[in-house]
């Protein structure tokens, strides 16, 4: 959410020993603090605050002058390809402390405690007050201490008792994993100040029977694909150092735009962005947008599991790599061939990738390099040869740059696609959103895409 964040001003104070909030979240970044919610009153002398801190731990507080609350899981959160499902649920009448408040994350009760300082019986919470309910920053008074960096969806505020998980979500039978229920029906209604805001797109009107309607407060909401339903490949902000394998070692940059823009000021070839999935059979596509820079050098390509966390140097470097070059060469490993058409600021470059008939095709503004044809199977028609189970990822190198990448989320940073009346075109998952139409058979790389 960047510099983003949403509120909203109830009318009257709710019930404040018994209440629920329900968030699915994404975050861009690890290291850093990610406030996710925030009430406050009177400067931060009465504040209750969720976040997840700079040691990746999920942490709630409650404070009226001095701490009444603070509750801070063992567990770290570091996947920063994955969306979280977290659940507070308050209830300060339940005669157990370890009770009064229950942390949930993808369905599963957190029992482990870093710091865990219980509320006392009967407390009234500072949450569900008259002041403004914040999400995405922790604001006190005039200024703002943070706001989240990453993706929220369906965010459920109920009013009056402390809910279960299985309200907002529930147990997939085939593969086991935690998923969204896109109808929530809390067993005892809303209450007064419950809402449902952000649910199936980036809308902030109240879905609940309520209508506790948010509004924008600072930035932009971005209306992307990429939600709990559907995980889209991002760039793998995780990747910042390199290891001592050649000569230019450190990387400098910047992931912004939920780690879909990577932009470096950097004149040298260690500024490298590589993508956090990986395959070795299927079709997928995916588009790549060249920002604005310096000197304007910047590779684009896939790479193996095992050369991703090394540099492309100004002649490609390593082994197994395949890029397409700035001025229209091909880059198998560190040997150049003419290939293509030279790109500049502005273009998009497509990025066809057959694992299964080990091909490779680049297009530029939707036309196809070297004459390829992406559906011509094993024939590999115009096609840059890749090696065989191999799992491979998308992978850039620039210096002095940036570039935004769509795996099918619809944008190119915050801008989005204009394509087909700002349709776009879909993908063979039907789930995704391209400025060009891809090749007949070939879905993003997404969850929906690796499972079509």
């Amino acid at each position: 959410m960047a510099n983003t964040y949403i509120a909203w001003t109830p009318s009257s104070a709710g019930e404040r020993k018994k209440w629920t909030m329900s968030v699915w979240l994404k975050r861009s970044a690890t290291g850093v603090q990610s406030n996710i919610y925030n009430q406050y009153k009177d400067g931060n002398y009465y504040n209750a605050k969720l976040t997840i801190q700079s040691d990746d731990r999920l942490n709630f507080v409650n404070y009226a002058e001095s701490t009444t609350t603070n509750i801070r899981t063992t567990r770290q959160f570091r996947d920063t390809s994955a969306w979280y499902h977290i659940v507070l649920a308050v209830d300060t009448t339940e005669d157990s402390s370890d009770n009064r408040c229950k942390f949930y994350v993808n369905g599963v009760r957190e029992t482990s405690f870093a710091t865990n300082t219980r509320p006392a019986l009967n407390l009234e919470m500072f949450a569900n007050q008259t002041q403004p309910q914040q999400w995405g920053v922790q604001r006190f008074a005039s200024s703002s201490q943070g706001f989240f960096n990453g993706s929220m969806s369906y965010i459920a505020f109920i009013d009056g008792k402390a809910e279960l998980p299985t309200i907002f979500g529930e147990t997939d039978s085939t593969t086991g994993e935690w998923k969204i229920k896109t109808s929530i029906t809390p067993s005892s209604g809303w209450g007064s100040n419950g809402y449902l805001i952000l649910k199936d797109g980036n809308s902030l009107s109240d879905q609940s029977t309520n209508s506790n309607n948010f509004s924008l407060s600072s930035g932009t909401l971005t209306n992307t694909k990429d939600c709990p339903d559907n995980v889209f490949c991002t760039l793998n902000s995780l990747m910042t150092t390199v290891p001592t394998a050649g000569t230019n070692n450190g990387t400098t940059g910047t992931f912004t735009n939920g780690n879909l823009t990577w932009t470096s000021t950097n004149a040298t070839w260690n500024s490298r962005g590589s993508g956090n999935m990986f395959v070795d059979t299927g079709k997928f596509y995916w588009e790549t947008k060249m920002n604005t820079g310096g000197d304007f050098n910047a590779f684009i390509g896939i790479s193996p599991t095992t050369t991703v966390h090394e540099y492309f140097d100004g002649t490609m470097g390593r082994t197994g790599n395949f890029a397409y070059y700035k001025n229209g060469n091909k880059y198998i490993g560190s040997s150049a061939t003419s290939y293509g058409d030279a790109w500049v600021a502005g273009d998009i470059i497509g990025t066809a990738l057959d694992a299964t008939n080990s091909k490779l095709y680049f297009s530029k503004n939707g036309v196809w390099q070297n004459s390829g044809d992406p559906t011509s199977g094993s024939t590999g028609t115009g096609a840059i040869p890749i090696d065989a189970n191999t799992l491979y990822t998308p992978r850039c190198t620039i210096h002095n740059m940036g570039m935004s990448f769509n795996f099918g989320t619809g944008f190119f940073g915050t801008t989005a696609i204009t394509t087909n009346s700002n349709n776009g075109y879909a993908g063979a998952e039907g789930a995704s959103k391209f400025n060009y139409q891809p090749p007949t058979g070939y879905n993003a790389l997404s969850t929906k895409g690796l499972n079509n």
